[in-house]
């Protein structure tokens, strides 16, 4: 939660004070601290039409979420991600602990109750009943069975809620209910979803969520001299000949954007400050470019000036 989105809301609250956030209307259950233990909440949650999700930490808490029907139309499922520490969720399936990385569907028309003595860092996906259950076959039996940690796309689904938290673009209708389809659609595919669904999904909410990690990947590495298909492909555990089609379906290539991006880190080096003290050439190599002649011609076709003029005027400023 680098960078706060105008609909994200950061709740933060201790001992006694976490039982009035359901009634401020800050949070989707009513938590109750568990006695003789340190009991906060430290979680930002961004609550749209067709999505929610939370994303942070508890320690000290439980929440008691009784049986209900679905008569005052809050049937929704939420999707949680056990990321770290210990939850136990006692139901009418019995008790189950969530470990690292395991997750739950659950929904808010079944009881449950959920103890998070320690600390506990997790993610929650809230999704429209509409919008999940047409692509799981029986979903409501999928409801608080523990999925263990590496089921289906329970890793890549982490990291996409994660991005999509700061999403500035999450403000656009249009594009949230885009978005909020992919995340459906990675959640089913974990959870089983229908041979149809799981068609789509490979085309839509997989692909998306795929190349929105590789994106992010090449982005760590720029400064890498060997950034390549096949480095990304070994670490995001996928094959460099899918990462091609990827990019070709946007239009471009794996060279053609790493490019775009590592001049784009060295145009923001240029014009920042905080690296006056440091020659083009410096800020070259660290934006992985190993040829600094082959840096200024493409630097100059992309940006109109060669990057000298660019320190240059930054420079001027300065006088």
């Amino acid at each position: 939660m680098a960078h706060p989105t105008v609909d994200a809301l950061r709740v933060k609250a201790h001992g006694d004070a976490v039982r009035t956030l359901h009634d401020q209307g800050l949070t989707w259950v009513t938590f109750e601290p568990i006695p003789d233990l340190v009991c906060d909440i430290d979680f930002g949650t961004r609550k749209l039409p067709e999505l929610g999700l939370l994303s942070g930490t508890v320690r000290g808490v439980q929440h008691v979420h009784a049986h209900r029907d679905s008569g005052d139309g809050n049937d929704d499922f939420s999707f949680h991600l056990n990321v770290s520490g210990l939850s136990t969720v006692v139901s009418r399936r019995g008790e189950t602990t969530l470990r690292d990385g395991d997750a739950m569907l659950l929904s808010y028309s079944a009881g449950r109750t959920i103890k998070r003595p320690a600390l506990v860092d997790h993610r929650v996906i809230r999704l429209p009943r509409a919008s999940l259950r047409p692509l799981v076959r029986d979903i409501d039996d999928a409801v608080l069975r523990p999925i263990p940690r590496g089921t289906g796309m329970l890793n890549l689904l982490k990291a996409y809620a994660d991005a999509l938290f700061d999403d500035p673009m999450l403000g656009a209708p249009d594009v949230r209910q885009l978005l909020a389809t992919q995340l459906c659609d990675l959640v089913a595919v974990t959870l089983g979803a229908t041979r149809d669904a799981t068609a789509v999904a490979e085309g839509r909410g997989i692909r998306a969520a795929r190349l929105r990690a590789i994106k992010s990947d090449i982005e760590a590495h720029l400064a890498h001299g060997d950034l390549s298909p096949a480095a990304v492909a070994k670490r995001q555990r996928i094959s460099d000949s899918y990462i091609r089609k990827l990019f070709e379906g946007e239009g471009t290539s794996f060279s053609e954007f790493v490019l775009a991006r590592r001049l784009v880190r060295a145009h923001r080096m240029l014009t920042d400050r905080r690296w006056a003290d440091r020659n083009v050439a410096w800020i070259a190599f660290q934006s992985g470019f190993g040829d600094l002649s082959y840096f200024n011609r493409t630097f100059k076709r992309f940006y109109g000036s060669p990057p000298s003029e660019i320190r240059a005027a930054i420079d001027r400023q300065d006088i």
